[in-house]
């Protein structure tokens, strides 16, 4: 399977700053991002995950170092040419109302279209393939308010691919999904990543899951920073049991799988 660099970070620092003061979350940080390649970003809370996804996506300014997209820098791109590259599906739960879901899926078109804009034959048909690939032709017509979480993550994954960009930004898609959607969303990103050619980079709390899918891994926090592999690289040279150590916790190299101790 080829894949392509994407995105290159060079010597990245994170973080907030004002007039007074800076306050630098995650430091250093030296990676790239692949085509046909689902990478997750894991970390403890307060790690910097957030803070790092929204430098990534132009949300926030990087307090220091170089990112670049497609070998060009981010600060280069103009708010609607970058819309034309990244894709980006957030965690909040959608407050939307009295919009259908071909409607919202519609709205990926924007950077094409402009937000009121007519869409085109050729536009209704990237509409209609996303909704095809990310299955959920029998929302069609429903109202946003009356889906459940795991079907309006769908259709904001379905609205991403509809911005026909080479990159998709995630920030806890299985946020609020039970079990079985969760499992259900990481594949489906995982097929969509290598079958349409697309760098899917996203932040879980869902380790185990992730580890189970993830082609690469970013281990993220703050005594360590961040350390890249895949997940059985990061397994096998105990960086996960590092990150995620806890008094009472062990992690399981060959399932996978952590285990509390002094269970019978």
């Amino acid at each position: 399977m080829k894949t392509n660099e994407t995105i290159k970070v060079i010597g990245l620092d994170t973080g907030y700053s004002d007039r007074k003061h800076t306050n630098v979350i995650t430091r250093d940080i030296n990676a790239s991002l692949y085509s046909r390649e689902l990478t997750c970003l894991l970390g403890p809370n307060g790690a910097g995950k957030s803070t790092l996804l929204k430098t990534l996506t132009a949300f926030l300014p990087p307090l220091k170092g170089d990112i670049l997209i497609e070998g060009q820098p981010l600060v280069a791109y103009s708010e609607s040419d970058l819309a034309k590259v990244i894709g980006v599906v957030l965690t909040e739960r959608l407050t939307i109302n009295n919009m259908s879901v071909d409607e919202l899926v519609g709205m990926g078109r924007s950077p094409y279209t402009g937000f009121w804009g007519h869409m085109s034959a050729y536009d209704k048909r990237i509409v209609n393939e996303s909704i095809s690939l990310v299955g959920i032709e029998g929302l069609r017509g429903r109202m946003v308010q009356t889906l459940s979480d795991g079907e309006r993550q769908k259709v904001m994954i379905a609205k991403a691919l509809a911005q026909e960009t080479p990159v998709i930004f995630l920030d806890e898609p299985t946020a609020f999904l039970d079990y079985p959607s969760k499992v259900e969303i990481l594949q489906l990103l995982q097929s969509l990543s290598r079958d349409r050619n697309k760098t899917v980079f996203l932040s879980t709390h869902d380790l185990e899951l992730a580890l189970q899918i993830a082609d690469k891994v970013w281990l993220l926090d703050k005594p360590h920073g961040v350390t890249i592999g895949t997940p059985e690289e990061l397994a096998l040279n105990g960086a996960i049991s590092m990150y995620f150590q806890r008094e009472g916790l062990a992690f399981d190299i060959e399932s996978r799988l952590f285990r509390i101790l002094g269970l019978k």
